[in-house]
């Protein structure tokens, strides 16, 4: 089924909001509209089920019997969940993929987040047929990132975790650090620019997209940034982390 399927469900669990669509496989874009649900408290693996669940049934009977992709703000290994970045620790070491196909009775594919939105952009967006290193960058409650190298995706990069003045670069870099010291735009991007600056010096990428929740505004800060690569939006915004999820059952 999963080779000759055209159409799957994307389900993007972030550490703030769960979000799902159904997608078009040979598009990559959604047939249907997009739903969402605040992540429960805590973000504990029931409680993210139990969302799961309902979002699928907001979907409507259309979603029902259709793959599904999930993608989650941690590091994935052969269906395993290895750390848990603004969720419950009882993600660490946990076999999510298995929990999720028990619990939802039908098949699972698990990825880590921004790798899916990096499916996204190497399948459907702005880095299908890129030469070089093309690095996404996913800017919402924290930093994600995907290495995406001659057409493949190298997994589990996790840029936002580089160590930065003793501690991890996204909470000094990232929107919520923006919104949490209540930061003017040329303020933040400042910071943005320490990142992507530390980013060049060690990876040297041939282009840099820009994805997450803030690329909806990108006119606010992308102008203030200089990078030696080209720097532009990610095609499917918000939304490749749905898309890119889906993708997995092609």
């Amino acid at each position: 089924m999963a080779n000759s399927v055209d159409r799957a469900v994307g389900i993007d669990i972030g550490g703030t909001g769960m979000k799902a669509g159904i997608v078009d496989l040979g598009k990559g874009e959604l047939v249907s509209d997009r739903v969402r649900i605040p992540t429960p408290k805590g973000a504990k693996p029931k409680d993210v089920l139990a969302t799961v669940t309902e979002l699928i049934e907001l979907l409507g009977p259309d979603a029902e019997e259709l793959p599904v992709g999930i993608c989650f703000p941690t590091i994935v290994k052969h269906g395993r969940t290895m750390s848990a970045s603004n969720v419950s620790k009882k993600w660490i070491d946990f076999e999510a993929e298995k929990f999720f196909e028990e619990g939802l009775g039908r098949s699972i594919h698990f990825v880590n987040d921004a790798d899916a939105a990096g499916l996204a952009e190497l399948r459907f967006g702005g880095a299908k047929d890129q030469p070089g290193l093309t690095i996404l960058t996913t800017l919402g409650t924290g930093i994600g990132s995907a290495f995406l190298f001659e057409g493949a995706l190298v997994p589990n990069t996790e840029l936002g975790h580089l160590q930065w003045n003793g501690e991890k670069i996204e909470a000094y870099a990232a929107p919520t650090a923006r919104e949490r010291e209540d930061l003017s735009w040329e303020d933040w991007a400042g910071r943005l620019q320490e990142f992507y600056d530390h980013v060049e010096f060690l990876f040297s990428p041939d282009l840099i997209l820009v994805g997450g929740g803030v690329s909806k505004n990108p006119e606010k800060f992308m102008p203030l940034l200089k990078t030696r690569a080209p720097m532009r939006t990610a095609t499917h915004l918000n939304n490749a982390g749905i898309i890119g999820a889906a993708s997995l059952a092609l």
